[in-house]
Parts: C-alpha cells; structure tokens; sequence
C-alpha cells in the first residue's frame, strides 16, 4: 500500500470514529435531557403526593373527633 492510500485510510478511519463520538454524544444528551425531564416529573409528583397524604392525615383527624364526639354522646344517652 502507497503511503497516500495509507494516510487516505488512515483519515477516513478517523472520520468514522469522529463521527461515531458525535453520534454517541448525541445520544447520551439525548438521554440525559430525559432522565432530567423525567426527574423533574418524579419531584412534582412526590410534591403532590406528599400533599394529599397530609390532606388525608387531616381529614382522618377530623373524622376521628366526629366519632369521638358521637361516642361521647351515646355515652350521655346511656348515662342518662
């Protein structure tokens, strides 16, 4: 092989794998811009979730006062 035909291969190979990076770096923020677009929706649902247990944890409260309270009044009625 001629030295120009070797530096020809030896530049076209390189290309490839230039090529090759450009397309993996690509992919990979590609990716990352998912995963963060995706950790995003994770963190806002966590809030929301996170909202309603303490929404349930009050409403429990309260339900649980109401029943205490008409307990209490069954017991006057018994009382009486």
């Amino acid at each position: 092989m001629t030295p120009v035909l070797q530096e020809t291969d030896s530049l076209n190979s390189l290309e490839q794998r230039i090529q090759q990076a450009i397309q993996l770096v690509s992919r990979l923020r590609a990716e990352k811009d998912s995963a963060l677009e995706q950790a995003a929706q994770a963190r806002a649902e966590s809030a929301r979730l996170a909202e309603d247990i303490l929404a349930l944890q009050e409403e429990r409260k309260e339900v649980r006062q109401r029943i205490e309270k008409l307990l209490g009044q069954i017991d006057e009625l018994g009382a009486s």
